[in-house]
């Protein structure tokens, strides 16, 4: 099989998995991305996220993580919800949450794409990765040209927003590798404007993750700290707002994935029950969910700093 028939079925076993989108960049080390996590890092913008300054070469590097590796697949995975929580006032949870832990759907996808290869190619070496390891995956998705990567820090894909999940297959399989895209953020400022705690530059195209709503509701363990009390605008866990303000969100359409529709009970939530949830609707509403990350105590403790 040539270059371009494997190329051919990749694309082709991407769609067939219900990715919405793929992309292809040639497996080197990223020169100039490395030098812009150096920076955010030296600055102390992953707040205690440690593990962001660990195998940093495996992260700015594909042929470091993964021996002999010659291309690096990109594949988008929309979990844009048709629905929204009923009650306005209730405690709000991103978007993402609502249904299965998409690690899980997506792996599996992951594992079957590779099968599918062998199958088809013969022997494939390689690794499937979901938001799991040392990926630098929206610069991966830039460069593959599935998008631009906005001044929220977010990949924009100019025909369906941002409402995806990213995924990597990276092969040892020579592909023939996609061109980027130009950034269409233009002049709009939208997300920085929006984002209650001033989480993203005056500039954009840099986050300050220590000061994003989504890293103190999941990745904080400690207490939030007091001077971003009433700053939150009600997210318990995660955050949607540079996303809901951005105008390429328009083109968002609701995700084919039955895997990531909500529990019946979770939309329809007041206020009231958020605030006296117990650990057993705790564990029936999130049972495969990715809000068990923040676990019980942590999801507590987002809704207790929210109450004014």
């Amino acid at each position: 099989m040539n270059i371009q028939s494997r190329t051919q079925l990749v694309k082709e076993t991407a769609y067939s998995l219900g990715f919405e989108f793929v992309g292809i960049a040639k497996a080197e080390k990223m020169e100039e991305e490395s030098r812009n996590l150096e920076k955010w890092l030296k600055n102390g913008m992953h707040g205690k996220l440690q593990y962001m300054e660990n195998h940093f070469e495996k992260r700015t590097d594909p042929t470091k993580l993964v021996e002999g590796s010659k291309s690096v697949i990109t594949l988008l995975y929309n979990y844009f919800p048709e629905e929204q929580q009923e009650d306005p006032t209730a405690p709000k949870l991103a978007k993402y949450a609502y249904g299965k832990d998409y690690h899980f759907v997506i792996k599996d996808k992951l594992k079957t794409f590779l099968e599918i290869l062998r199958t088809e190619i013969g022997e494939v070496d390689g690794r499937c990765f979901v938001d799991s390891a040392p990926v630098l995956e929206r610069d991966w998705a830039k460069r593959s040209g599935l998008g631009w990567i906005g001044k929220n820090t977010l990949l924009i894909h100019p025909k369906r927003g941002s409402f995806f999940f990213l995924a990597e297959l990276i092969l040892d399989l020579e592909l023939e590798p996609d061109g980027p895209i130009k950034d269409y953020c233009g002049r709009c400022t939208r997300c920085i404007d929006a984002c209650p705690t001033e989480a993203i530059s005056p500039e954009g195209y840099i986050l300050d993750g220590s000061k994003c709503i989504s890293y103190f509701t999941i990745e904080l363990k400690e207490s939030i700290p007091e001077s971003y009390k009433g700053k939150f605008e009600d997210w318990m866990f995660g955050c949607d707002i540079c996303q809901d303000v951005c105008p390429w969100n328009r083109f968002s359409k609701k995700h084919n994935e039955p895997e990531f529709d909500p529990h019946p009970d979770l939309l329809k939530m007041k206020k009231e029950d958020w605030e006296e949830i117990t650990k057993e609707v705790f564990q029936k509403i999130f049972k495969k969910s990715a809000v068990k990350r923040t676990k019980f105590e942590g999801l507590k403790r987002n809704i207790d700093f929210l109450k004014k």
